[in-house]
């Protein structure tokens, strides 16, 4: 967690593939870790969705340009709720000791 803390001060970036439950965190770009998650996963690119944890709010976010899909989700934001409501399952489950990091 500390290393992913390394681009951003307080925000880590977060991309999950929510079908397979697999979680990267930390970045610059969203976009590597969806590389990673494609090449070394082989993820699908449908089922990745892109996100963060803002330190100072302590609230997780669904925003990122991968989320942009011409015909699924025209937003930065995650809009289906069932498709927000996995990746943050996700995360949340994954990252439970993210606020003793603060």
């Amino acid at each position: 967690m500390r290393k992913a803390r390394e681009e951003y001060r307080d925000y880590i970036k977060i991309t999950a593939d929510i079908k397979k439950g697999i979680v990267a965190i930390g970045g610059e770009y969203h976009a590597d870790a969806e590389q990673l998650l494609l090449k070394e996963f082989g993820c699908k690119q449908r089922d990745i969705w892109g996100g963060g944890y803002n330190f100072q709010t302590y609230q997780f976010e669904t925003n990122a340009i991968i989320n942009l899909r011409s015909r699924t989700n025209s937003s930065l934001e995650i809009i289906d709720p069932k498709i927000r409501e996995a990746f943050l399952g996700l995360v949340k489950k994954k990252l439970t000791s993210i606020r003793r990091l603060k």
